[in-house]
């Protein structure tokens, strides 16, 4: 491995704000001293940017007011200069209809917060479930060594001395109360009870999905998905990444250099081993494409194949969360069981080798992290279906689903929008069969609007009454990372844009064969032909603003949903403009 030459004051992309004896320096200079600082705060110093994506509506990165400034101590402690520069939050529980619809918007904004900035390097914050990827987007393709600060995973939730996930449980204790098994009493136990600490998802939802994902990037310093936010271990990880990211800076270690095709793999792997979210997917192949590194469903799903699932983490696992994943060893453990299947030889932000960083990582728990022969389920987390629903792939996570709807065949029950779904599955006499499959489309990137995680679709009332508590489900949306059941998801090309799920009528025959990867409507070619001639677009989203854009440019979910002027097809940003 090539040591790049080490950085000195006169390379830093900083000192062209600072160091010139010139008017516009002035200025920058001047204004600098405005705020307190003298030329001692920066001259000859690597300039570090927090992004920070805390608000007050952002309950999982609540402590990221106090952490801001642990990263701060951390960068001054190594001789850096420490900037906060505030990014959009995107709050999972807050914002409509979805922050899908607006990832995009925080990789644009932290690509130009950094772009515009006398920035040398940056550190950033982040956790709720579409934050990671879209700082990690933006920032890659920027260009400039970064390290990612997770925001880690709350405290377990409790209702009447039962460990309660957040989400996964949240579904579960929905449909016992629609099915009349929960009082409201009790409802509102769990309501106070699930979510205790500040932090994101404690189960392997999409938040602590992806975190380890950028872990397994080498994005992150080792070990840090795993720390619980309220430990006193996430402060010190803080200011130590604080420090990494100015020594960082004078190594000129940039994210092409982590980011490699080798480290995208070490990645899927992981995710496929920790029974990750279905949203995984869409963001390993958004954020490889920006490092110019090519990644499809079916890379995707043949590495799902020979992975096994071994975190034993709801909701693919049972009865553990993100704590005792922590106490168990946390993602270097994990990492560790799965060595062989890893290219140890990748570099990571430590400025050592992945090898280098788990060398030392212990199993404390082998129920919790399982064995490579003991698994909690045989392949990976997620499996991508084809056929001539989703000729550019479905995708769904078996091991979250009952094995009996791993082969399944029966007619469909179609729902054009959200609002005709809820009377469908709020009609407790409706005529419906455990073997029916039930449709929602129009929910993809450009019908939700933005891909809403509509796709766990509730069981409808009239077979919650009958003991039923899963069945086939078949979207264009996403679903939630803490969700579970026969949820085939992510169908594309979506419906809205003439996808053929457009195409399906009630009464027709879907046939799911998990084993086979194959999910297919039994409608005959000359059928699909007529219903193609009839058909009509529907009436644009948007006529103006961030959405007008959105619908322009959007890609489908199978290219993970970027907007077609950002991706880098032949590599990472090759450099700045000169007027910066």
């Amino acid at each position: 491995m090539t040591t790049p030459r080490r950085k000195t004051p006169a390379d830093l992309r900083s000192a062209r704000w600072f160091a010139p004896d010139d008017l516009r320096s002035f200025g920058h200079r001047s204004r600098t001293m405005q705020m307190g600082y003298g030329p001692e705060d920066w001259a000859d110093k690597p300039v570090i940017a927090i992004v920070n994506t805390w608000s007050d509506a952002q309950p999982c990165h609540l402590h990221f007011k106090e952490r801001v400034h642990d990263v701060k101590r951390g960068i001054l402690q190594a001789g850096g200069f420490p900037i906060e520069l505030p990014a959009l939050s995107l709050s999972e529980s807050w914002v409509k209809p979805t922050t899908m619809l607006y990832r995009n918007m925080l990789a644009m904004d932290t690509e130009e917060l950094l772009r515009c900035h006398p920035v040398d390097g940056a550190v950033l914050m982040g956790g709720c479930d579409k934050t990671t990827p879209a700082l990690v987007m933006g920032a890659l393709s920027m260009g400039l060594p970064f390290v990612y600060i997770p925001a880690g995973p709350m405290l377990r939730g409790n209702f009447q001395g039962q460990a309660l996930g957040s989400g996964t449980d949240a579904w579960k204790y929905w449909d016992e109360r629609r099915a009349g098994h929960l009082t409201k009493a009790q409802w509102l136990g769990v309501e106070g009870g699930i979510a205790r600490s500040h932090g994101h998802c404690m189960t392997m939802g999409t938040a602590s999905t992806m975190t380890a994902i950028a872990e397994a990037m080498g994005l992150t310093l080792p070990g840090a998905s795993s720390i619980p936010a309220p430990d006193a271990n996430h402060p010190r990880m803080c200011a130590a990444a604080g420090r990494r990211a100015v020594e960082m800076v004078w190594e000129d270690l940039t994210p092409d250099q982590i980011l490699t095709p080798a480290a995208v793999k070490n990645a899927v792997t992981v995710a496929m081993a920790t029974g990750c979210s279905t949203n995984a997917i869409i963001h390993l192949i958004a954020m490889a494409r920006r490092a110019g590194v090519p990644l499809g469903l079916d890379e995707l799903d043949a590495i799902g194949r020979s992975t096994p699932l071994i975190a034993n983490v709801r909701p693919a696992g049972q009865g553990y969360l993100m704590e005792d994943f922590y106490y168990a060893g946390g993602l270097p453990a994990l990492m560790k069981t799965l060595s062989d299947k890893l290219d140890l030889g990748a570099r990571t932000v430590s400025g050592r080798t992945l090898g280098e960083d788990i060398a030392e990582a212990k199993v404390f728990n082998a129920d919790v992290i399982r064995p490579l022969d003991n698994p909690v389920y045989h392949e990976g987390s997620l499996a991508v279906l084809r056929g001539n629903l989703a000729p550019d792939g479905a995708v769904i996570k078996p091991a979250a689903c009952d094995p009996k709807y791993y082969q399944h065949r029966g007619p469909a029950l179609v729902a054009d929008s959200y609002p005709e779904l809820k009377k469908i599955i709020d009609d407790e006499d409706l005529d419906i069969h455990p073997d029916t499959v039930l449709v929602l489309r129009n929910a993809g990137p450009q019908g939700g609007p933005g891909m809403p995680e509509w796709g766990m679709i509730p069981m409808p009332k009239a077979l919650l009454k009958r003991g039923q508590r899963d069945m086939v489900r078949l979207s264009d949306a996403r679903m939630s990372g803490t969700s579970y059941g026969a949820c085939v998801l992510h169908v594309a090309p979506e419906a809205y844009v003439g996808g053929p799920l457009a195409l399906l009528r009630n009464g027709d025959i879907v046939e799911l064969d998990i084993p086979a990867r194959t999910l297919n409507m039994v409608v005959s070619d000359e059928e699909l032909a007529r219903r193609r001639a009839a058909w009509t677009p529907p009436p644009p989203r948007f006529h103006r603003g961030y959405g007008w854009m959105f619908a322009r440019h959007i890609e489908q979910a199978d290219k993970g949903c970027d907007f077609d002027f950002l991706r880098a097809e032949f590599g990472p940003n090759p450099g700045e403009p000169d007027i910066y």
